[in-house]
């Protein structure tokens, strides 16, 4: 950072990181007093200007923000990290630094060495306990604010680390929230919080920031207050508003190879938990063959997974366990996921960035061919985007668990929510 400062504020920076040094604070976790002490630097500094001993600053005002910001945040990214209005940040290079507002990229002016981004990355990991070297190339981080953190670095890439930043905004944590935003309609909404509360396993469908963890949020905010929830995922994401909860994440192995935990480990963990909900960030792998065994085992659960629509997503479900070993067949896998799946809900991004739900369909149990079947609960009234979410002919599975939870399911599909 000094490099970019001008000589009043580099030496104004060398004052204060020696005041931090001599009072022993902590500037991450004492930021407030880090500020204060930063003004007081500051005003100290200011003083000395008018005696014309010391170049003056060109902007005391900013110079105490970047000082904070250099300290206790990500220094020049931090003021992205500050706007609510991001949701992502992305460097390609350190002279190519993009945020995304409202699902659009947008270059910004700040301009990094590759120096300053090995630091922010080296910082950005000391809370993580996670590594990143020749031999692990890779990371997949949380940051203390719960923002997600994936960083690739040289050889892999070109010559440069490649970082994102993805920030958890907590757009909803229920429902109801969704409709708020546009996402959702009321009927919908009726439809799959019944749906959460009657126990019925969902899979969010979606491409990559269409909003899965948002949804996935919100439709747990659906699940009855005395239930005991487990999440699994690979690094922490979910905030569900739930009172008995574990949450668990996986765990990159050590310098010498060994203590690796895997999402299949976790999941399979979760069952001896004694949940009542087992919810997955996200399946990818063979760990889809493990949900399916604790969906099948009588456990609810939700899960995301990358999908173009409803129907892709299933066919995907019915793909992924193949990869956990070759006794694992199509004719296991395809029945299962018919028994096992009831509702998948698929999320879309506008051309102008706004997410919402493009389909719900319910799976009817059924293999026809080979092929799972599914039923249309709703879908929006044009192939564009922008058209209403609409019920379709269609019928959910599970009208017994409806009904052990009270909901007569095929009125409440039948009348318009209001």
């Amino acid at each position: 950072m000094t490099a970019v400062l001008d000589d009043a504020a580099a030496i104004l920076e060398r004052e204060v990181r020696e005041l931090v040094r001599r009072r022993g604070i902590d500037p991450v976790r004492e930021r407030s007093a880090l500020a204060g002490l930063v003004a007081d630097a500051v005003s100290d500094y200011t003083d000395r200007t008018t005696r014309g001993l010391v170049p003056a600053l060109p902007d005391a005002v900013e110079t105490s923000r970047t000082l904070v910001d250099l300290l206790a945040g990500l220094g020049p990214l931090q003021q992205y990290l500050d706007d609510p209005t991001v949701e992502e940040v992305w460097l390609n290079g350190p002279a190519q630094v993009f945020v995304a507002r409202g699902g659009q990229p947008e270059l910004t002016t700040t301009i990094l060495t590759s120096a300053q981004v090995r630091d922010l990355v080296e910082r950005m990991l000391k809370s993580s306990g996670r590594r990143l070297d020749l031999s692990s190339p890779f990371v997949d981080a949380a940051l203390p604010d719960g923002s997600r953190l994936h960083v690739v670095i040289p050889d892999v890439t070109r010559s440069e680390y490649a970082v994102n930043i993805r920030k958890h905004v907590v757009r909803a944590s229920r429902l109801d929230h969704l409709v708020r935003l546009g996402s959702l309609t009321p009927h919908a909404t009726a439809f799959l919080d019944a749906a959460v509360r009657a126990g019925l396993n969902i899979l969010v469908a979606g491409a990559t920031q269409a909003g899965k963890t948002t949804m996935l949020n919100a439709l747990a905010g659906s699940i009855p207050a005395a239930q005991r929830v487990i999440t699994c995922e690979e690094v922490f994401e979910l905030r569900l508003d739930v009172r008995d909860i574990v949450a668990m994440q996986c765990r990159q192995p050590s310098l010498e190879g060994t203590g690796e935990i895997p999402l299949r480990r976790l999941v399979k963990e979760a069952l001896r938990m004694r949940p009542d909900r087992i919810v997955v960030g996200e399946v990818r792998e063979a760990e889809s063959f493990d949900l399916l065994v604790a969906l099948n085992s009588g456990v609810p659960g939700m899960c995301t997974i990358h999908a173009n629509s409803a129907r892709e997503a299933v066919t995907k479900l019915c793909t992924l366990p193949l990869l956990a070993g070759e006794n694992v067949t199509h004719h296991f896998v395809v029945p299962t996921v018919a028994s096992a799946v009831d509702v998948v809900v698929h999320l879309g991004v506008t051309p102008d960035g706004e997410r919402q739900v493009r389909e719900i369909v319910g799976v009817t149990g059924r293999v026809e061919d080979g092929r799972v079947e599914t039923a249309g609960l709703f879908h929006r009234e044009s192939a564009a985007f922008g058209g209403r979410l609409v019920r379709g002919d269609g019928f959910p599975p599970g009208e017994e668990r409806f009904a052990r939870a009270g909901i007569d399911v095929r009125a409440l599909l039948a009348t318009e929510a209001r």
